[in-house]
């Protein structure tokens, strides 16, 4: 089994502060909610903020968490929603049961050395047909030192994540860029200003005024790039 690597207290910090962007997240839950079927699978559930926002449209929702102290957090939090379920799990992972409708994950694979045995446990995961929802990093030129801090691996392009779900036998049904502005921003916060993603003004003004006039203007035209690559892939029926 392959750990996930990073500095886990540097990527608490990054969550909590992340948390806060509200709007980003709806637009982020959006995304994917057209593709998770009745009882999918989050691989790396954080805080739990995406799962509790997906749960309220789902009868059935499993969170996962393979860092130990982030995952007594997620259950105590998730126990007052009860379509929610919890469970440890890293990828890739050797117990997949092949009951969920979909595997969604955002903000994991690039912390993981053997991604293509990542995506084949995600596929394990869920039945016949089933999808697998990613979002991750996109472009190894905007690569700071809070990706290496918070253990990223590597960013993505299109074409590598394309040639990664390629690997591991995964069709894919929808690839593009997302978040544009937030590529502009996410460089110059952290490469130029040396700067994490936390809490504070920056977040808020960033949320607030610059990403619904980002998600305006993408839900009339994709971008050519984005902060994040999100892709929908389909396992074999």
């Amino acid at each position: 089994m392959a750990d996930i690597t990073g500095d886990q207290r540097i990527q608490s910090e990054v969550l909590e502060g992340l948390a806060t962007a509200v709007n980003h997240r709806r637009w982020f839950v959006e995304l994917a909610l057209p593709y998770l079927g009745d009882n999918p699978i989050e691989i790396g559930s954080g805080l739990g903020d995406y799962a509790i926002e997906w749960a309220e449209h789902l009868p059935r929702f499993t969170a996962t968490e393979a860092d130990p102290d982030r995952l007594v957090l997620l259950k105590e939090r998730m126990a007052d929603y009860p379509n929610i379920d919890v469970r440890q799990m890293l990828l890739p992972a050797a117990d997949a049961a092949g009951e969920y409708s979909a595997a969604v994950s955002y903000n994991v694979l690039e912390h993981i050395e053997d991604h293509v045995g990542a995506l084949r446990s995600m596929a394990e995961l869920v039945r016949p047909g089933g999808r697998i929802i990613l979002i991750v990093p996109a472009f190894m030129f905007a690569m700071s030192q809070v990706d290496i801090a918070t253990g990223h691996i590597r960013r993505y392009t299109k074409k590598s994540m394309r040639a990664a779900m390629s690997e591991a036998g995964l069709e894919i049904e929808k690839l593009h860029y997302a978040n544009a502005l937030g590529l502009i921003g996410y460089y110059g916060a952290t490469s130029i200003f040396k700067l994490a993603p936390k809490e504070g003004p920056m977040v808020k003004v960033y949320d607030s005024v610059v990403l619904p006039v980002t998600k305006a203007a993408e839900s009339i035209v994709k971008p050519p790039f984005g902060q994040s690559v999100f892709v929908v892939a389909r396992t074999s029926a």
